[in-house]
């Protein structure tokens, strides 16, 4: 096995895990951007506010996106197995 089959897989699982965790780090950025401008504009400044709705939020992009993260992994997985008996050699 060479080096740049190494990189290769290595670089595809990378472009999966940025695009698998993108969908729910959009929507904790959103959520946060926007309890932040709340905390500025009622001069709120409670750290822990933040929380509870990110992580609702959070649980329901991965209730949404769940499905499509999860198929995205299994494929590349089966696209592993598949170049296995390549990689033993």
């Amino acid at each position: 096995m060479s080096v740049e089959v190494v990189t290769e897989i290595a670089n595809k699982a990378l472009y999966l895990i940025i695009r698998a965790a993108l969908p729910i780090l959009l929507v904790s950025l959103a959520v946060g951007l926007i309890i932040s401008i709340f905390q500025t504009v009622t001069s709120i400044q409670e750290q822990t506010l933040t929380f509870v709705p990110k992580i609702i939020c959070v649980f329901l992009a991965i209730m949404i996106f769940g499905k499509w993260i999860i198929t995205m992994i299994v494929e590349y997985m089966y696209e592993l197995w598949d170049f296995s008996s390549y990689i033993v050699r």
